[in-house]
């Protein structure tokens, strides 16, 4: 076979490490992005932390000295001329950014899961702080289980070895406030396998004294072992009544016939009549099962908003969360080193003007690929807000059918990219904080020939299921015909879907005794 040459012309899609970055730090939830950012800051000596900025980000031209901006351009053009020898990183000319390198965002990648990523935020993206979201309120420190059972430690008057033994058994508490392990596993693992028995028999009586103590500290059920225990100890604390000694010997041996409403054999087992059974049933369920629940890692369960939506007028209106936002800049100091060593010698300090000039570059990739992923939140955010209007003034059972193909055909963006946004950004709204994604929901048939939202249906089930009579609950039948009659239809499986999303019992355990 004789060798030719061929010219082929194809197309196809060039990734640049700049792009590839704008992709992964839109996906990036708030932490993680703060991780990044982190990242960052050790590894390249020209981004630096701006604690005096006066705003919480701005775009970069504005947080460039005069100096540093005056010359921008020639380090930029320097840059270009030094790139192909040092690094493919290209240099950051605002004119070619929004030629060149935005017609490679956008039409580039417009249907190749990439689009919307290079639009670059405008200088009025809505960031300002408002005066009605007070985020030091919001960062305020809870305080722990285990720091308010030490609080009560130090007020009790108590001798060294069982203020210590009860100090051991506060560390050992689950976030529900229970006991992780049996008190020998405990005693064992503070003597280690070396101790004798004698020893270890007299730290499990000396920590069982000071469970005692434990359990006799606020709140009430605290250090049990068992939801039993934890129920009795709390039953004990309530008035005595003969309500009260049925709901104590239900909680120790009869558990299991109460979670299944079995009534005929708590009365059997009790010898209690039904009225007093109820009556007991009513103090256990004025109990709480998770005494550590009040305070479990409440500032780990603390969501950040990205994004807050406030009234404005008759609209509502979408503003950044500045606490989420970096304050970045670029370090003046060794930016005007490298220019004036590029001056001086042409290739600048000692000959690692290439690299960097590729580090510089780098920084200024950084803080403009993170502007335009708050940028893209915000757009995303407004629109979303503009189509569920009626959600802000009404609440859930408002909402309206939304896929992310309409965001996406409105925006110009891609579905992916939709996703991308929507996922672990939290919005800040009248009815509490949810996820962006929270908005978007599959629709229904009604019959009047409309569409009505998964999530509306989800709030009306709800609201069926508060107002029912609890000796006859509604079973997910029912609910299909109630929803039906109003002109929504919906199987009586997709009722038990929604049922169990929104966990609620089924009609049987919702029933009351």
């Amino acid at each position: 076979m004789k060798p030719s040459l061929q010219v082929r012309l194809s197309q196809h899609l060039a990734l640049t490490p700049q792009l590839q970055q704008s992709i992964r730090l839109l996906q990036l939830s708030t932490l993680e992005l703060h991780q990044e950012v982190e990242q960052m800051l050790e590894q390249n000596p020209f981004l630096e932390t701006d604690d005096e900025a006066p705003a919480p980000f701005e775009p970069l031209t504005e947080r460039l000295s005069p100096a540093e901006h005056a010359g921008e351009r020639e380090t930029e053009r320097a840059t270009d001329s030094s790139s192909d020898a040092a690094d493919d990183t290209p240099a950051l000319d605002s004119a070619n950014l929004g030629t060149t390198e935005r017609d490679d965002w956008e039409n580039g990648t417009e249907r190749d899961d990439f689009d919307g990523i290079g639009e670059m935020p405008g200088k009025s993206s809505g960031q300002g702080e408002s005066d009605d979201f007070d985020g030091a309120e919001r960062d305020a420190a809870v305080m722990t289980l285990q720091d308010h059972l030490r609080e009560q430690v130090g007020g009790m008057r108590l001798s060294e070895e069982d203020a210590a033994s009860v100090l051991v058994l506060i560390e050992s508490l689950t976030d529900d406030g229970y006991l992780a392990d049996p008190i020998e596993e405990i005693a064992a693992q503070l003597l280690g396998p070396d101790s004798d028995d004698e020893e270890r028999e007299a730290l499990v009586d000396r920590l069982r004294c000071g469970l005692r103590f434990l359990q006799s500290m606020d709140p009430t059920g605290v250090g049990a072992s068992s939801l039993a225990e934890c129920l009795t100890l709390q039953l004990r604390a309530k008035p005595r009544s003969e309500a009260q000694m049925v709901a104590i010997i239900v909680c120790k041996n009869h558990l299991d016939l109460l979670a299944r409403r079995d009534l005929k054999k708590l009365v059997a087992a009790t010898g209690a009549d039904e009225e007093m059974l109820k009556a007991a049933q009513a103090l256990i369920v004025s109990c709480e099962p998770k005494p550590g629940r009040p305070f479990a890692r409440a500032e780990a369960n603390i969501i950040v908003p990205d994004v807050i939506v406030q009234k404005s007028g008759r609209n509502w209106k979408v503003t950044l969360n500045p606490d989420v936002m970096p304050k970045l800049r670029i370090n003046d100091l060794y930016a005007n080193a490298i220019r004036q060593g590029r001056g001086s010698s042409g290739a600048g300090l000692n000959g690692a003007g290439p690299g960097l000039n590729a580090r510089l570059q780098e920084a200024r990739w950084f803080m403009k690929n993170i502007l335009q992923r708050f940028d893209t939140i915000q757009r995303v955010s407004q629109a979303i807000v503009e189509r569920q209007k009626s959600f802000f003034t009404h609440g859930e059972i408002a909402m309206k059918p939304l896929v992310l193909r309409e965001i996406a055909d409105e925006l110009g963006l891609h579905e992916s990219t939709i996703s991308r946004v929507t996922t672990a950004k939290y919005m800040s709204t009248p009815f509490g904080t949810f996820e962006l994604k929270y908005f978007f929901g599959s629709s229904l048939n009604t019959d009047a020939g409309g569409n009505a939202s998964s999530t509306a249906v989800r709030a009306l089930i709800k609201q069926l299921v508060a107002a029912e009579d609890n000796a006859k609950p509604l079973s997910d039948s029912q609910i299909s015909q109630m929803l039906e009659e109003q002109g929504i239809q919906v199987a009586r499986r997709t009722v038990a879907k929604y049922r169990e999303a929104l966990k609620i019992a089924p009609a049987n355990l919702r029933k009351a005794m």
